[in-house]
């Protein structure tokens, strides 16, 4: 399988992210905070010193009020099936963990999902967020922690937590771990807009 690492300006994702920041008049702090991230991780990544994970690129995405398709490039998804023989697998610029997108969009759906791949020794940044969110351990095996908590997952096992709660995830060993990833997150960009019922259909 073939990354996908296409950006789509070219300036350097940490410039992008940087420059929709100053447009918007926010300071670092606030966006770390609208993110639920640190402040020291969104200084590394304006600097192109470390690479956001798609989970915190799209909370970033999602304080600067900014399309997520601004900073990345990624495989649609408009069928209900996938081939795991044609899906593309991707990453965003300078990361070390890649993708591969499960889910589709259509009217009314909430549910994303992709197989994350995440290398041996990554560690993912800490961060809390709306919604919830899932892991099923396809291969290999991580640590997960979970406000101070944390827990080895193996093959075949799964957590479902409350995305608010502060989280990370660390792969402990030495090869690449498999994880498949639903969650209520907009991790594509791409999700329809809220359906507003009417009074009278209350």
């Amino acid at each position: 399988m073939l990354k996908n690492t296409t950006k789509t300006n070219d300036l350097a994702l940490g410039a992008t992210i940087r420059t929709r920041r100053k447009e918007l008049g926010l300071t670092m702090q606030e966006v770390a905070e609208g993110a639920g991230l640190s402040v020291g991780f969104i200084s590394q990544v304006e600097r192109d010193i470390t690479a956001p994970s798609l989970g915190s690129l799209a909370s970033i995405a999602r304080v600067l009020d900014t399309p997520l398709s601004r900073f990345l490039d990624q495989p649609q998804q408009v069928a209900e099936t996938t081939r795991h023989d044609l899906r593309q697998a991707y990453a965003i610029p300078g990361a070390e963990m890649t993708y591969e997108r499960l889910s589709n969009v259509f009217a009314g759906s909430r549910l994303h999902s992709v197989i994350v791949h995440e290398p041996p020794g990554h560690r993912l940044e800490p961060i809390s967020h709306r919604g919830e969110e899932m892991f099923y351990m396809l291969a290999g095996s991580i640590t997960v922690e979970i406000e101070g908590q944390s827990q080895t997952l193996r093959q075949g096992d799964s957590i479902h937590f409350d995305s608010t709660r502060i989280h990370s995830t660390w792969n402990h060993s030495d090869t690449t771990a498999s994880i498949l990833w639903c969650g209520t997150m907009d991790v594509f960009g791409d999700a329809p807009a809220p359906i507003h019922k009417s009074k009278a259909d209350q």
